[in-house]
């Protein structure tokens, strides 16, 4: 995707590049953003870049991410939105906060503004999300944001204490 800068009442999304990598690295090492994380703590900053690849890489149009900043300037996480081929008109959503700023409404309210992206300027069918049954803060999240619960896989997730089954959520367009 091209370079995409975004707004939300509190929030400055900007497009994920090289130079936020250090910055990703710090918040997916942290334990309790990792625990729900697939690919673990990253041993170095080369597993977070080889992560991020396809979101860094201006080429591909199917994936892009954004760092997203508080109102003083403040990283607090990053999101990632990956399209499907385009006669499905849909994306997957992703998102990690930063642990000083959770329970302040900014995942929901990116969450929020990402789906009002999707919808109203890629003019997308469906947005989808999947979340660790245990991930409570982030199931609250998704359903916040108007997602629904549609399925549950088994034991689908590689997560750091073992396998666990992992909700789908989606929204329509005309939800």
């Amino acid at each position: 995707m091209l370079k995409i800068e975004l707004q939300s009442e509190r929030l400055q999304f900007c497009s994920l590049t090289k130079k936020h990598l250090n910055q990703v690295y710090r918040l997916h090492s942290l334990p309790q953003v990792a625990q729900y994380n697939t690919i673990g703590i990253p041993k170095n900053i080369a597993v977070t870049h080889n992560v991020l690849q396809g979101k860094l890489d201006p080429s591909n149009f199917a994936e892009h991410g954004w760092v997203l900043f508080d109102q003083e300037g403040l990283f607090i996480g990053e999101m990632g939105l990956v399209l499907a081929p385009e006669r499905f008109r849909k994306a997957e959503i992703s998102y990690s906060i930063h642990p000083n700023c959770w329970n302040y409404g900014y995942a929901t309210e990116a969450v929020e503004r990402l789906i009002r992206f999707a919808f109203d300027t890629l003019q997308l069918h469906r947005i989808e999300a999947g979340v660790a049954v245990s991930n409570k803060a982030s199931i609250r999240v998704l359903e916040k944001a108007g997602l629904q619960r549609e399925g549950r896989h088994r034991k689908i997730l590689p997560l750091r204490d073992g396998w666990e089954d992992n909700y789908s959520y989606g929204i329509l367009s005309f939800d």
